[in-house]
């Protein structure tokens, strides 16, 4: 089967697309990258994937006067360095983060929350997203565009900009984009939109807000109990725990080896999420040591262990990487929902 290339383009031509991406610079539509100019006719090639009315508000910020209409978001999508074709997961995602609860001010958080994207079903496979190997890092342009262009409609069209709205003190790699998707080959549990009410076969996209991403090393035992207990001290570090009556949560992408030997010892997906709540805590002594004992009860001794959670389903488990390494990765973060959409198609019904 030959591969159709793109003509290699004239040195006029790299002249006109070099002053355009200047010239986006100038009008302050990047993230710090060159983008795709937003020519009219690409827009309409992302418009016309999707039965979306072009002026239909997908995503909006009441205290600030902003909003995301379809075509605005399509224009973001192209300069994102999206295809066509990327543009309803873009538009789910953008659903998703309208939905969920406590973003508005979190987006503009001093403590620089990212979206964090997960894609589902059929659609990984059939636009080639990532759930492997560096399923974080560069070099698969759907985890990285999809991701960008998130982060592309909340600088330009909601206005959350560095220096402005965006109060972030130090930022994280996470808002230029962090979209990955389930390794659900691999995984020896129900896929998470499934566990979420949606059909296997259906494709969703599922949005949280993360503070950052940590490594997790375990390869010294096959032990459960060792496994999920490393993951939680991970998920406990006393530098990411705020005194707040909504409690805290974390989203754990774990590795698919780590998974298989915690599922090969019979443990279910929400045993493994009980087990990760009863142990994502640490001391009163230690909070109020380190000064972060301000909800607690002054009658707890400080050899209480203090839940940083409230619940166990406030701990998201994707099953996503390389199945090379006992390795995990976990997210913090400030609020413990996560919203799930189904992603949208095209009829194709006449």
């Amino acid at each position: 089967m030959s591969v159709q290339r793109t003509a290699e383009p004239t040195l006029e031509a790299v002249r006109h697309a070099r002053e355009a991406i200047e010239y986006c610079y100038e009008r302050g539509w990047t993230d710090g990258l060159p983008v795709v100019p937003p020519a009219e006719e690409f827009v309409e090639e992302f418009l016309a994937v999707v039965d979306r009315d072009p002026d239909e508000v997908v995503i909006e910020q009441e205290h600030l006067g902003r909003k995301c209409t379809v075509r605005l978001a399509a224009a973001n999508a192209v300069m994102a360095g999206c295809k066509p074709e990327y543009f309803p997961v873009v538009l789910a995602a953008l659903e998703a983060l309208n939905r969920l609860p406590g973003s508005r001010g979190l987006l503009q958080s001093t403590t620089g929350q990212a979206v964090f994207v997960v894609v589902n079903g059929p659609i990984r496979n059939q636009l080639g997203f990532n759930t492997k190997d560096n399923l974080f890092s560069p070099g698969d342009r759907p985890n990285a565009t999809v991701g960008r262009a998130i982060r592309l409609v909340i600088m330009n069209a909601l206005g959350i900009r560095p220096h402005e709205f965006d109060q972030s003190t130090h930022g994280q790699p996470g808002k230029f984009s962090l979209c990955i998707a389930e390794n659900e080959e691999e995984s020896p549990w129900d896929p998470l939109h499934v566990e979420r009410g949606f059909a296997r076969d259906e494709s969703t996209v599922t949005v949280g807000l993360v503070r950052g991403t940590m490594q997790v090393e375990q390869r010294d035992s096959k032990e459960p109990e060792v496994i999920l207990e490393t993951i939680a001290d991970s998920m406990s570090y006393a530098g990411t725990y705020f005194p707040t009556p909504r409690g805290h949560a974390g989203i754990v992408v774990m590795g698919p080896e780590h998974a298989q030997l915690i599922a090969e010892a019979g443990w279910s997906k929400a045993r493994a999420r009980e087990y990760l709540w009863e142990h994502f805590g640490r001391s009163a002594g230690l909070l109020r040591r380190l000064a972060k004992g301000a909800l607690l009860d002054p009658s707890l001794p400080d050899d209480a262990f203090v839940r940083f959670a409230h619940s166990p389903e406030t701990i998201l488990i994707v099953v996503a990487g390389a199945r090379n390494a006992g390795i995990s990765t976990v997210c913090p973060t400030f609020i413990g929902q996560q919203v799930t959409v189904p992603i949208r198609m095209k009829s194709t019904s006449h």
